[in-house]
This record gives C-alpha cells, sequence and structure tokens, in this order.
C-alpha cells in the first residue's frame, strides 16, 4: 500500500513541481488525504530531486550550451552565469537561514491562503503585463536578463519559502514583472530552480536522515517516488514550455483561487 501511495505522491509532485500552483502544497494535502506519514517532512522535500532531474536533463543540450560559451569566454555565456548566480543569491541565503532556525511551517491553513493570495497576486500580474505578438514571445532569449532583473527574480524565488506560494510562479511572476517574455522568464525559472532544489533535497536529506525510517514505506517509498516523479516532470517540462510560447498564466490562477478556498472552508 505504501508503493501505491508513493507512486500517487510521485505523480503529483512531477505534475505541480514546475507549474504555478505549488508542489509543496498539494503534496502536503495529498499525503494528509492518503494518511501517509512524514513528520520530519523529509519525503516531501527530497522526492522533488526526480523533478529536478527530469528537468535537468531536458534543459542538458542548453546546459552544455552556456558551458560552451564561458569555455569560449563569449561574454553572453558569463552574463548569463552572472545572472544565474544573482538570482540565486536571495533565496540560497534566506532559505538556509530560515531553514536552521525557525523552520519552514506547513500548516493546511497558511497553504490555503498562500494558494488564494498567490492566485489572486498571479492574476494582477497578468492583467499589468503587456502582451508581445505571440511569434514573437514564443523566443526565448536569455540576453534579455540584466544582473537587475536576475535580482527581481531572485528576491521573488524567497517567498517560495512559504508552502503554497510556488517557486515557479514567483520566479515567472517577478520575470514578466521585469519586462522578461513569458518563454524566457519560464525557462530561466527551471534554471533556478535546479541548483537550488538539490542543495535543499540534500540538505535535508543530510540532517534527517534519521528520520527516514519514520516514513511511511521508509526508504523503498523514498525511492519510488523519486522515480516516478522524474518521469511524470520530464513530460510537464516539455508541455508548459510549448503552452507559454502561446498562453498566459491565468488558468493557473483561478486553480490556485479555488484550491485555496476549498482548503480554507472544507479542509
Amino acid at each position: 500500500m505504501y508503493i501505491v501511495h508513493s507512486i500517487i505522491l510521485g505523480i503529483v509532485e512531477g505534475i505541480t513541481e514546475f507549474l504555478p500552483i505549488s508542489s509543496t502544497a498539494h503534496l502536503v494535502v495529498a499525503e494528509k488525504a492518503l494518511g501517509f506519514k512524514d513528520e520530519s517532512e523529509i519525503y516531501t522535500v527530497v522526492i522533488q530531486l526526480g523533478a529536478i532531474v527530469a528537468a535537468s536533463w531536458f534543459f542538458r543540450k542548453s546546459i552544455l550550451e552556456q558551458f560552451a560559451l564561458i569555455i569560449k569566454k563569449d561574454p553572453r555565456g558569463f552574463d548569463f552565469l552572472k545572472a544565474l548566480l544573482i538570482g540565486l543569491v536571495p533565496a540560497g541565503v534566506i532559505g538556509f537561514i530560515v531553514e536552521q532556525t525557525i523552520g519552514i511551517p506547513s500548516s493546511i491553513t497558511l497553504i490555503g491562503w498562500a494558494l488564494l493570495l498567490g492566485g489572486i497576486i498571479l492574476l494582477m500580474v497578468e492583467k499589468k503585463v503587456d502582451k508581445l505578438p505571440l511569434d514573437k514571445e514564443s523566443n526565448i532569449d536569455y540576453t534579455t536578463i540584466t544582473p537587475k532583473k536576475a535580482l527581481a527574480i531572485g528576491i521573488g524565488q524567497c517567498f517560495a519559502i512559504i508552502p503554497g506560494v510556488s517557486r515557479s510562479g514567483a520566479t515567472i511572476a517577478t520575470g514578466l514583472m521585469s519586462g522578461i517574455n513569458r518563454p524566457t522568464a519560464t525557462a530561466f525559472s527551471f534554471f533556478l530552480s535546479i541548483p537550488i532544489m538539490i542543495a535543499a533535497s540534500l540538505l535535508k536529506l543530510v540532517t534527517d536522515y534519521d528520520q527516514l525510517p519514520t516514513v511511511s514505506g521508509g526508504v523503498s517509498s523514498l525511492l519510488v517516488g523519486i522515480a516516478v516523479s522524474f518521469v511524470t516532470a520530464f513530460f510537464v517540462v516539455g508541455w508548459l514550455l510549448r503552452y507559454v510560447q502561446r498562453h498566459d498564466f491565468k488558468p493557473f490562477a483561478y486553480y490556485r483561487i479555488l484550491a485555496g478556498i476549498v482548503i480554507l472552508f472544507f479542509l
């Protein structure tokens, strides 16, 4: 039964990790609905490894291209690396401080409000963003990510520490408000998530490894969840990149609002 639960949670993680609807919120609610034990939240954090490996594999060509530019001493490679590092610093520093001090709360009420308010904010962002012609907006252009814009995106990512906020939603919304087009903001969000999530998962695994036996199904359950989230996330990443070429994020905003209301009033 634990393996079945882990498969379900792996699918939930893979689907929601890169969509602007918060994977943590969905995992916490799904775990409670299934009666899945994860008191130390090690499963909720470490299962992200599957999704992040999927994103890394999906973007392997782009990652190698950026490395090649750096090796060739091409300014574009160094500019992208600079933007990436600037975007990583705020969330990395604040996330580590919060994790090591007060900890990260995960109450259902907090998640409900975060989903609801996040959906409203996402709608407001969409209304303020000037729509570019679809044939122009479909191109990913990392050269448009200046250090100032990267810092703004990095600060926006800090809010993802709150369960229910959504890391991808926060970074993409901040990117759009900074004047970056939808595909570029989405792709850069993936790049930012890779080192942050790997670090968070490994840190959690090292510090709370002794808590693994308290998780339903133990190590085998975690491995199954990671594998399933990898497969599911791989297809979701490709779908999302195609989706943003011709659509906005309003459907996700409406979903967040509805999910928040259901959680607050019924759960």
